[in-house]
């Protein structure tokens, strides 16, 4: 008899409006979840969000977890777990899935279980799609509630684009996100205009696999420079020393049992943490929320952007995302 039964669905979340990254655009979220039960009637459910840019899609990560969900023992699932499944979304969705049902089987708090401090109200950046500049100030006066603002960048003038967006709203903390779209040759004078404009923080400014000519500029940089797509597990750590900061999503790491480990791992190296996310709801952003204390930056906004998001959702006070209730995961 398997140790847990496994319903998997495939969902698709409408988006409030087009977003767009320097990849391409999207209007859905795309999502999988997993409710796993065990013979006495307890479950827990988690939830990924297949990405493309990773090699995965809806029904590879489908079928994965429920092939893999057949293989999991009674006795430390989520150990055999890290055997059974390498580090992305598939293995998220079920990791998170055994946190939340030890939680209900225990009948203690998923935070308690991981020995982490108690989550508190964080404050995270809430993300403007790429546009040409005259849009992107326009979405930032519409979100002049949050005191911290993601900028996705594309190759074309960044610098017009944040220009745009600091006059629209000129008491938000400005970060950004070129998701691999700068040069080599240009992402030294392209940081250095962003500097001047005030930009706190870049994430992913070149193509992953071209970290090393980040090595030339010069710590202290004008601006900190964060890995995304160059880093997912704590085997990665080490090549990204030349980063000043590490983002850390359960769909790269494998779950929240990884992006534990990673986070040692990260503050070990004596870089920052950032916690963020893929487009998905509230299921996926709660467990992301055991990681936020201590973390230098939080971009839990996946949800924001949804027309709809779960019952029982994260809830968010202008800028500020609470804990999850009590009942919607690992509590």
């Amino acid at each position: 008899m398997a140790a847990f039964t496994a319903a998997v669905t495939a969902e698709r979340w409408p988006l409030r409006e087009t977003f767009t990254i320097s990849r391409g655009s999207r209007n859905t979220a795309e999502v999988v979840t997993v409710t796993l039960s065990d013979p006495a009637g307890t479950s827990g459910r988690g939830e990924c969000a297949p990405y493309r840019r990773y090699g995965e899609t809806v029904a590879g990560v489908t079928e994965t977890i429920t092939a893999a969900a057949a293989e999991l023992p009674a006795a430390q699932p989520w150990d055999a777990l890290q055997e059974i499944l390498p580090p992305g979304a598939a293995r998220n969705a079920l990791d998170c899935a055994l946190w939340d049902w030890r939680a209900r089987r225990e009948n203690r708090p998923a935070w308690q279980l991981a020995s982490l401090a108690k989550p508190q109200p964080v404050v995270s950046a809430f993300t403007l799609s790429l546009a040409e500049p005259k849009a992107m100030a326009e979405a930032a006066a519409r979100a002049r509630g949050f005191p911290v603002l993601k900028l996705k960048l594309g190759a074309g003038d960044p610098a017009a684009c944040v220009a745009a967006v600091k006059k629209a709203a000129p008491a938000a903390t400005l970060i950004a996100d070129a998701n691999e779209a700068w040069r080599a040759d240009t992402v030294a004078e392209i940081l250095r205009d962003l500097a001047a404009l005030g930009v706190a923080m870049v994430e992913q400014p070149l193509p992953a696999g071209d970290d090393q000519a980040l090595a030339a500029i010069a710590k202290p940089r004008p601006v900190a420079i964060a890995a995304d797509e160059s880093f997912h597990t704590a085997a990665d750590t080490a090549a990204a020393a030349v980063y000043d900061i590490a983002n850390i999503k359960l769909d790269k790491t494998g779950g929240l049992t990884a992006a534990l480990t990673a986070a040692a791992a990260i503050r070990r190296r004596g870089l920052k943490i950032m916690v963020g996310c893929m487009p998905a709801t509230s299921l996926s952003t709660a467990p992301a929320h055991l990681l936020t204390a201590g973390a230098a930056w939080v971009d839990l906004d996946a949800p924001l952007l949804l027309a709809d998001d779960r019952p029982g959702a994260m809830r968010w006070d202008g800028g500020t995302v609470q804990p999850p209730a009590a009942g919607f995961w690992g509590a």
